[in-house]
């Protein structure tokens, strides 16, 4: 406080005298209040323009790191809907399974072209085809959804099982296999343990 400024002379004597440790700090600790000023932002900036960009650019950054952990499944960059040991196994048991649900959109282009024959039979063959299949779909991944419920309770407990889990389930399971996000990590029959 009260003594000279060390010149560039003495503070390499000291140095030599003084060798770096290692595992030591090997520098004097800075002062409280230079931190504290360092760290000091206002809290409305004065160039919204320049925030706005910083935030947008940020945005993009997470919302890249997101689309890629899609496609690649890592799961600590995934969106927190789909993140957790628990929505991995049902997307696993979904991804391994054959369903009748993801059949659904081929189907359906079918039963669209059908639609345009103004005949009784192809009418019959439509009605049967919209309301059987989803009939067959809904019940298909109801019993789906009951088999990875026994398996997640065995596995992870009584209170894995969260609210929204089922409807995950079954909203994977109508999709087609190769529109899926986050993509498939499994092949058909690698059920998860």
């Amino acid at each position: 406080m009260f003594g000279r400024s060390k010149t560039t002379n003495e503070e390499l004597t000291e140095q030599a005298t003084q060798p770096a440790r290692d595992g030591a700090k090997n520098r004097p600790t800075p002062k409280r209040r230079d931190q504290e000023a360092a760290r000091k932002q206002p809290l409305v900036v004065t160039d919204r323009k320049a925030a706005r960009n910083a935030d947008r650019a940020k945005r993009r950054e997470q919302m890249a790191k997101q689309r890629q952990a899609m496609l690649t499944g890592d799961e600590s960059a995934l969106p927190a809907r789909d993140k957790g040991p628990v929505k991995r196994f049902i997307r696993d048991y979904i991804d391994a399974r054959w369903g009748i649900a993801e059949f659904m959109l081929p189907v359906m282009l079918i039963v669209l072209a059908l639609s345009f024959v103004r005949q009784p039979w192809a009418m019959l063959i439509v009605f049967v085809l919209v309301y059987g299949l989803i009939a067959a779909a809904v019940v298909d991944t109801f019993l789906a959804w009951r088999r990875i419920k026994k398996k997640l309770v065995a596995k992870y407990g009584d209170d894995a099982v969260q609210r929204g889990d089922g409807f995950y389930a079954a909203m994977r399971s109508f999709q087609m296999r190769r529109t899926r996000m986050p993509r498939p990590v499994v092949k058909r029959g690698e059920y998860p343990g």
